[in-house]
This record gives C-alpha cells, sequence and structure tokens, in this order.
C-alpha cells in the first residue's frame, strides 16, 4: 500500500520537527521496565560492587539517515512518502543543512540516496519563477536544477550562475566534487555583473578552486554576445582574496627614445604575515632597462616600513647632436626607505625614516613620469627623540639633501637637540594662597650640535669630502618672568644668554695679483657668545562699526593686537668682524669670521632699542542666509592678520631703524586663499646697490623704502555638487585608495601614479572641477664678485581641471606655466569614456620634457586589469 503524509506548513523552522512528533503519539504496546528498588542499588563507595562488563548503547541508527539536523520551511506544502523514504517542499522552498543553505520552488530530499535536489518554477507567463539558489561556503550559485549528495558532498548542477571573487561564471553544467572544487561544462566567464554582459570568454571546460585558482582551457572573447576570430589557448585567473604570491603581468610601450618595450614585468612574493617583496622590471628595445626591489614590512602596533631599491641602465636615442654617439647611455639608481615606529610600541620614544637616495640623473630618466622629471631636489631625514616625562627632551637626527642639477649632496650627520622645559626654581612644593612674584622667574635650556659634510657625486673623493666638515654647537639659556597684568596690558621681562661653539673660522682677504676675494679657512675651536635683555607689552584693542536697518552686514569689527618691548644686546661679536677690501675700487666690507659656518655668525654692533609691531584682524557679522527666521548670524573673516614688524637701535651711529616685516594672509569667499609677504628697507642705496646711510621716504613719490624680498601665492579651487549632493544623497568621492599602513613614501608614489594616469581616477559623480595656484618670488642677492646687488624674480602658476561633457565621458588637464619665459612648460590632459565595466582612458603630454599620448582599453576588474589594448607613444625635447 502508499500513504501519503500531506503537511501544510507555515514557513517556520520551530514547525521543522511536527512530522516526527506526530509519528511518536502513536501508542507503545511494550510496556516499561519495572522501576529497581532503592535497597538494591548499589553503594557508591563499595568498590566491590563495580561490574567489570562495560555499558553498551543498544540504540541502532538508521545506515541511511542523515548525520545532521535540517531545518526546512514552506509556504505552501511539506509531502512525507513513507515507502520510498521521500520528502518534498513545494512554494518557495528553504532547507539549510550544515552550512549548506538551498532555496528553490520545489526541493525533494530522498533518503535512501541522500540527494537533495531543487528546481526551479515558472508564473503564469511561463517566465521562471523562484530559481534554486545554492549556497555553501563561499559558494553561491543560481541555477536551474541542483542535486546535492549529502553523504559525499558532491553535486550536479544546471544552467548555473556562479560568483567566485570578481568573476562571474555560466556554465551549462557544473560539477562540485567537494566544498572548494568544481569543473564547469561549456563556460562563460566575465567581470560584468549584467545577465547579459558588455563581454565575455567562452570556454569547453574550466576549474575553480575557490579562493585559489581559476583555470581553463582554450577561450575565446566576445564583445556583446558577438564572438571574436582570436583566443587564447589557456587561461589561469587568481582567485584568492588579500595578499597572494603571484607573477605581475607587463605593459606594452614604444618610445622613440627607448624603443619598444616591456614595463612592470615582475613577481610579488608574500614571505609571511609581515613582509612582502616585489621585484619589477622594464626592457627596452635600445638596449635600456630598470630593475625595482620594494620590500614592505609592517608589525601591527610597533612599527611599519619599506624599502624600494631601483636601478637603471638608459640607453636612449642621441638626437641632440651634443656627441657623435648613436645613443646617450648612463647608469642611475635611487634608494628610498621609510619606517615609522607605532607611538604605543614604546610610549615617549619615538623613530622614523625617510630617506631618499640616489644619482643625480635618475629623475630625468625615468620615462612617462614628468612630475619626477622636474623634481631637482632629494631629501632625507632620519629622526629618534626621547621625552622624560615632559621635564626633559632629546631628539636626534640625520638629514641630506641633494641637487640633481648641480650634483652636490650635503649631509648632516648627526644633528642633536636637548631641551628642559622651563622650570620655576623657587616655586613652593605646596603653593598657599598667592604666588610671590619671583616664584614665577623661570629658567630653561635649549642645546642643538650640528655636523655637516658636503661632496659632488660625481667627482666623489673622501679626502675633498673630509675638508668639508663643519661641526658647530648652540647653547640658549632662557629666563623668564611673569608679572601680573596691568589692566588689559601684559607685561613680560625676559633675559636671554646664547653661546656658539665653531669647528673652523673663515678669514678673506682681497687678492690683488687675480683681482678676486679669497678665503682662508682654519680649523680648531672656536667660541661667541651674545646676551640680550628685554621686556615687552601687549594688548587687543577692539573697535566695532554697526550698521543700522541692514538685511545683510550687521557689524565689521577691527581688532588691533600691538607689541612693543624695550630691548638690550652688548657687542659681543665685535672682536669677530674685520673689514676686508671687496674689488678693484677699493670698496671694503665688514665680515665676521664665521660667516658661512655651520651655526652662523652673531650681529656686530650694541643693540639698545625698542622693537615694535601691530597686528590686525578684521571680521564682518552677517545674517545667515540659510536661516529662513532671521535668527542667527555668522562671522565671516575678511582679513585673517595683516601687520608689520621692526626695531629702532638708540644706540647705533647709523642705520638705526630696522627693516620693516610686513605680511598679510585671507581667505576670499572661503574659496581663495592669499598669502603675501614683503622685507622692507628704509634705507637708499647707492649706484652699485650699496646702502647708504639715508632713508628713504618720499611719500610725494611713492616712496617708503625699499623691498627687498618679497613673496605673494594665490591659491584656490572650485567644483560644482556632485550628483549625490543634487540629489540628496551621501557624497562619495572617487580619491586614490591609500592603505592606511602604508608608508609616506609609498603613499607618496602611488598619489604620483595617479597624477600620470588621471584617466584611471576619474570622478563622474563631479560634473566639473577647476583648482589654480599662482606664487611670485622677488629677491635682492649679492653678486658673487661682490659688484653690487641683483634682483630676481620668479613667478609661476600650476591649473588643474574636468568637466564632464556628457554622463559617459570626461575630460580633463593639468598643467604648468612659467612667467619668467613666458611658456607653458608642462601640459597633461586626459579624455575618459564610463563603459560600465571598462574603460577607456586617453593621457596626452604635448608639451613637457617627455612628450607622449597613451591610449588604453582594459575591465576596471582588478583581476583583468592587465588585459588591455594599449597604444603609447613618447617623444623627447633632448
Amino acid at each position: 500500500y502508499l500513504l501519503i503524509l500531506t503537511i501544510h506548513t507555515e514557513a517556520s523552522s520551530a514547525h521543522q520537527p511536527m512530522v516526527w512528533n506526530w509519528l511518536n503519539t502513536l501508542q507503545d504496546t511494550v510496556p516499561e521496565t519495572v522501576p529497581v528498588k532503592k535497597s538494591i542499588e548499589p553503594d557508591p563507595d563499595d568498590t566491590t560492587q563495580l561490574d567489570s562488563i562495560p555499558k553498551v548503547d543498544t540504540l541502532h541508527i538508521s545506515k541511511d539517515s542523515i548525520d545532521a539536523p535540517v531545518k526546512y520551511n514552506a509556504d505552501d506544502s511539506g509531502v512525507l512518502i513513507i515507502p520510498t523514504k521521500e520528502f518534498f517542499l513545494y512554494g518557495k522552498a528553504k532547507m539549510d543543512y550544515k552550512d549548506m543553505n538551498l532555496d528553490a520552488a520545489t526541493i525533494k530530499y530522498d533518503q535512501q540516496s541522500q540527494i537533495i535536489k531543487a528546481y526551479g518554477g515558472v508564473d503564469t507567463a511561463n517566465n521562471p519563477l523562484n530559481k534554486p539558489h545554492f549556497n555553501q561556503g563561499e559558494t553561491k550559485t543560481i541555477s536551474d536544477s541542483i542535486a546535492f549528495n549529502t553523504k559525499t558532498g558532491k553535486a550536479l548542477i544546471q544552467n548555473t550562475f556562479l560568483q567566485e571573487g570578481e568573476i562571474f561564471v555560466n556554465a551549462q553544467q557544473l560539477k562540485r566534487v567537494n566544498a572548494d572544487e568544481a569543473f564547469a561544462k561549456k563556460a562563460r566567464f566575465t567581470t560584468c555583473n549584467l545577465d547579459t554582459p558588455h563581454f565575455a570568454f567562452r570556454t569547453g571546460k574550466m576549474k575553480i578552486v575557490n579562493n585559489k585558482l581559476g583555470v581553463s582551457g582554450p577561450a575565446f572573447p566576445e564583445f556583446e554576445g558577438v564572438p571574436m576570430p582570436v583566443g587564447i589557448p589557456f587561461g589561469l585567473y587568481p582567485l584568492s582574496r588579500g595578499r597572494h604570491s603571484g607573477f605581475m603581468a607587463p605593459a606594452f610601450i614604444t618610445s622613440e627614445d627607448f624603443g619598444v618595450g616591456l614595463e612592470g614585468l615582475g613577481y610579488y612574493k608574500v614571505i609571511n604575515d609581515n613582509v612582502d617583496i616585489t621585484t619589477k622590471a622594464n626592457i627596452y628595445s635600445y638596449g635600456g632597462w630598470l630593475v625595482n626591489f620594494n620590500s614592505k614590512y609592517i608589525k601591527r602596533y610597533r612599527y611599519t616600513g619599506n624599502l624600494n631599491l631601483t636601478f637603471q641602465n638608459t640607453k636612449a636615442l642621441n638626437r641632440s647632436g651634443s656627441s657623435k654617439e648613436e645613443f646617450n647611455q648612463s647608469q642611475s639608481y635611487m634608494i628610498n626607505w621609510s619606517h615609522s615606529m607605532d607611538n604605543r610600541a614604546r610610549p615617549g620614544t619615538s623613530f622614523g625614516a625617510s630617506v631618499n637616495f640616489g644619482s643625480t640623473k635618475f629623475n630625468q630618466s625615468l620615462l612617462n613620469n614628468p612630475y619626477a622629471n622636474y623634481n631637482n631636489q632629494l631629501s632625507s631625514s632620519i629622526n629618534y627623540s626621547k621625552d622624560w616625562r615632559g621635564k626633559y627632551n632629546l631628539s636626534l637626527n640625520a638629514n641630506h639633501n641633494q641637487n640633481s642639477n648641480s650634483g652636490l649632496v650635503n649631509v648632516n650627520l648627526p644633528t642633536a637637540n636637548f631641551n628642559v622645559v622651563t622650570f620655576y626654581p623657587f616655586q613652593k612644593k605646596e603653593s598657599v594662597g598667592t604666588p610671590k612674584w619671583y616664584e614665577k622667574l623661570g629658567l630653561g635650556y635649549s642645546g642643538n650640535l650640528q655636523n655637516q659634510f658636503s661632496f659632488y657625486d660625481s667627482t666623489f673623493n673622501f679626502r675633498r669630502m673630509l675638508d668639508t666638515v663643519q661641526w658647530g654647537a648652540q647653547h640658549n639659556i632662557p629666563i623668564t618672568l611673569s608679572l601680573p597684568s596691568l589692566g588689559p596690558i601684559t607685561i613680560a621681562p625676559s633675559i636671554s644668554y646664547e653661546e656658539r661653539w665653531y669647528g673652523q673660522s673663515n678669514k678673506k682677504s682681497w687678492d690683488s695679483v687675480n683681482k678676486r676675494v679669497d678665503t682662508t679657512i682654519t680649523k680648531g675651536f672656536y667660541t661667541a657668545r651674545q646676551m640680550g635683555f628685554g621686556i615687552g607689552a601687549n594688548t587687543r584693542i577692539f573697535g566695532t562699526y554697526l550698521f543700522k536697518k541692514s538685511k545683510g552686514v550687521q557689524a565689521i569689527r577691527h581688532e588691533i593686537r600691538p607689541n612693543i618691548s624695550l630691548n638690550y644686546k652688548p657687542d659681543m661679536a665685535k672682536r669677530d668682524y674685520y673689514t676686508t677690501i671687496v674689488d678693484t675700487t677699493g670698496r671694503t666690507q665688514r665680515f665676521s669670521r664665521f660667516d658661512g659656518g655651520i651655526m652662523g655668525s652673531f650681529s656686530e654692533g650694541k643693540f639698545g632699542g625698542i622693537g615694535f609691531g601691530v597686528d590686525n584682524l578684521l571680521e564682518m557679522k552677517m545674517k545667515d542666509k540659510k536661516d529662513t527666521a532671521n535668527k542667527e548670524s555668522k562671522k565671516v573673516r575678511l582679513i585673517d592678520g595683516f601687520g608689520f614688524s621692526s626695531s629702532y637701535n638708540l644706540m647705533a651711529d647709523s642705520f638705526a631703524l630696522g627693516n620693516f616685516n610686513l605680511y598679510a594672509r585671507s581667505t576670499l569667499f572661503e574659496k581663495v586663499n592669499i598669502t603675501a609677504s614683503a622685507n622692507l628697507d628704509p634705507y637708499d642705496v647707492d649706484s652699485k646697490g650699496y646702502r647708504i646711510n639715508k632713508l628713504l621716504f618720499e611719500p610725494g613719490k611713492g616712496k617708503f623704502g625699499r623691498i627687498t624680498s618679497a613673496n605673494l601665492a594665490i591659491s584656490t579651487s572650485f567644483k560644482s555638487k556632485s550628483k549625490d549632493e543634487k540629489e540628496g544623497k551621501e557624497s562619495k568621492s572617487k580619491d586614490m585608495p591609500l592603505d592606511p599602513f602604508m608608508t609616506p613614501d609609498e603613499q607618496q608614489r602611488q598619489l604620483q601614479f595617479a597624477r600620470a594616469n588621471p584617466a584611471e581616477f576619474t570622478d563622474f559623480n563631479v560634473p566639473w572641477s577647476l583648482s589654480f595656484s599662482y606664487s611670485l618670488n622677488y629677491t635682492q642677492t649679492l653678486k658673487s664678485d661682490y659688484s653690487g646687488y641683483q634682483s630676481q624674480i620668479y613667478s609661476s602658476m600650476n591649473f588643474n581641471g574636468d568637466f564632464t561633457l556628457t554622463p559617459k565621458w570626461k575630460m580633463g588637464g593639468t598643467g604648468y606655466f612659467d612667467f619668467n619665459v613666458m611658456q607653458l612648460q608642462q601640459l597633461s590632459m586626459f579624455i575618459t569614456r564610463e563603459m560600465h565595466c571598462w574603460q577607456l582612458s586617453i593621457n596626452v603630454t604635448p608639451i613637457g620634457l617627455y612628450r607622449s599620448f597613451n591610449i588604453t582599453i582594459n575591465p576596471k576588474s582588478g583581476i583583468l586589469r592587465d588585459l588591455r589594448i594599449n597604444r603609447s607613444r613618447t617623444f623627447s625635447n633632448y
């Protein structure tokens, strides 16, 4: 006979045991065992009564039973067929078994074969409905039908869609052999997440290892469903998540100067969780090459660092005609090391390093990197500091700077600073009442030791380097006293003592034969010292102008912060100065024997005078337009600060009035940043530019002194509201992704890559953006032959911007303009096309050291990023 049990369920895991509970309600015809009397229970303390025969569980489990609970659910019904041991779920059926989750229109479980089968359904229009969704571990599939063996873990899936990492696979048949491996037949794989992908690869066979690798046989690409008459013999697709070792595919380039080449061919190796190594190489057909080794190391809560070594053999076509050789060849290297110690590793102690050292011609030899081509300065620093509970602190530094044009290398090794924080020797340990005035007397100390040497990297000689060694030390002992305020005026007296030690002295003398100034350097130990006494006062003055019946501006407030000080400095440096003839006319000039020294020289002459200055702040108070109730106001700074400072020496017989330092800074409309400063000399000069003791003050002619140096910097940026902001959504900017554990140098290299390839980091969410910066510098410097002063003016402008042509097209550019030569020195432009899972980028550099253009079409997915169509050309200005 056939017994069919139909149970109508309400899709809840709480109802899962209902079938088995119903079976358990049948009457048991076997009576229970008569309970044992308490008198014959064994005594637990009697060891002679222990049974030597172990107890055996007599409950037998069927061989075809499952080894774990099954949770199920169905909207329609569940059907149990007892003779065939089959169980059916109908209507949005769900089943959970161990780590397996299965959703489908219909689910069937066969207890004899231990196979679970799932099928989809159709709606009234015969469209697919509730296709089986199978999830286990990292495997997630959507299929027409699924057959899963609970005992072996194998599965056979028909017409399935699954995602493995960034790859989407559609296979007519997928055979799953275990939880980690599957074989696909007649598969199509892509990184496009659309049901009908823009592109895909078709292959007859494919193997997928979860989170490790995908392997395919011969594969043929297709675009918009149209197959291409080209293919690849096999494919290896890394699916590992996180860091994993592997080869790095190169990019093909062509250059008129370097020839045809491959760039970026390399291998990435993970040593352990804390260390990895990346090796890359560039190879060019003219014989040039570049090898790069990069290692990143990190220990959480301890330190992080990066070591980068680059060696290159540059062989470029000689198109300048400077030599008869067909190629210009040179060897260069670059060493970059950065290290950062976590503050939590050793509180009170810090260590950091940023080392950039290499050949002077290295940056100029790099291809397609205009930012490095124009970088003529290299600098390094290694720092160690120790703090003793805020009372004392020590810092040790090593610095290096290098000029790529001259080849001059300056090294400071070491530089030591030791400071004693101001302490109050007369202050009581337990203060009672108002402190006495002398208890506010503070003492401090700061010491600085420096050692420096220089050399030219192209003509390095150890003995010559020793001749350039300079060392020096400086000691400062400040004495301060805080007095009570006299109403709105604050008074602060001070005493300072400073001493400097030198390792050499200089003597300039006139060579009448060669008609030049010679310098004689004498090594030894020399000292110089200086003292200063002063008392200063400062206050703040406010003035407000109110606007009546104004709908916008309510008031303007002007804050004036004047300061004045009386200072005295004895002439303790007089013995270090001398007079020397500097030209054939017999003109003389005063020099210090410590001029050009590492610690600098003290100024000559007594100073007993007045120091004064005024700082200003201008603010405006206006109604907030965003406040519809007109109750709130907002403050706007018109000028963040502007003022001057100078001094007057009452004891000087000439040039008593000091130079005026002028400055101003402001942020207009919260967009335009302006900073300006100037040094104004109040005295006139002769025909050769030397100062004379005559004030240059002619208001009628607009003359209030001479500007000896000045600078002006203006910068601003504008951008439209993003599409998300207009729609009331949270805006998400597309910036260069930076790992928070990256070293600063590694972050800078990634940012340089983003600048060199702006089309790959285009934010279509912002319709347009524009930014520029302008700088102007003016200086007066003494000529090398001491014949007078010369003026130098340098101004330049940097700009960049982009705008959206259509929702899918965007273009922009960046440039650098030199106003001294009135020429555009660098211009790079880009245009990019958003293509959903693909992107088209065009980068053009028509003006620059290396003129180039590059057209690239490649998938966005990182796994197929190197599968690109690339066309590039480079032209040199040499």
